[in-house]
């Protein structure tokens, strides 16, 4: 059998080849209509989203029923932004196009913390967090100042429900100043909107 020298059938050059143009893809931030591809009811597009930004298909199906009042309130504050479940998610959508998501995921993991009422997860649960995100070379290291980083880690002698606060207001201050300001100039943000108007017409 001659096969063309442009294709390969083996299953290696395949996968080789849709790596690529997945790696391709992930590289694309505000120069592409994030929002517009999963807010149409185009199967494919939104499966394609899903792939890029590991939306979950509950978070689809809320960007559908997003209405414009609730997507404009996300430009009054950054706390009004982390308010809504929705908000929360294309933020997050937002800092991955960035490679700044351990931030958001570094705050959301301290506000589920606070929420703990057994000590002994309470223990385990802060030394958890110390590692993933605050922890010099952490996997997810988030972007604080030494002295912060450690008084946290003094904090970790004797963990308690506030061991976190100032390592979290320091990265919400962070993010409420960088990131939070492009998100509202960025195409994705701008799309949604845009959207949702849309479906008012």
């Amino acid at each position: 059998m001659r096969v063309s020298p442009s294709f390969c059938p083996c299953a290696c050059c395949r996968n080789k080849g849709m790596r690529t143009r997945l790696g391709c893809l992930s590289h694309k931030s505000d120069s592409c209509s994030d929002f517009t591809a999963i807010l149409p009811d185009k199967p494919n597009r939104a499966l394609n989203y899903l792939r890029m930004y590991k939306f979950t298909a509950t978070e689809l199906q809320e960007s559908r029923r997003l209405s414009t009042e609730e997507a404009t309130r996300w430009a009054d504050s950054f706390d009004v932004l982390l308010s809504h479940k929705y908000g929360v998610a294309a933020f997050r959508a937002f800092l991955k196009t960035e490679f700044s998501e351990e931030n958001l995921e570094f705050w959301l993991a301290c506000e589920e913390f606070k929420k703990t009422r057994s000590t002994a997860k309470l223990v385990s649960k802060a030394h958890r967090i110390f590692e993933e995100f605050v922890d010099v070379q952490a996997p997810r290291e988030v972007n604080i100042d030494f002295q912060t980083r450690e008084a946290t880690r003094k904090n970790m002698q004797e963990p308690s429900l506030t061991c976190f606060d100032q390592a979290q207001g320091k990265v919400h201050s962070l993010m409420e100043k960088d990131s939070y300001p492009r998100f509202l100039r960025s195409k994705m943000y701008l799309d949604l909107l845009s959207q949702s108007q849309r479906r008012l017409s």
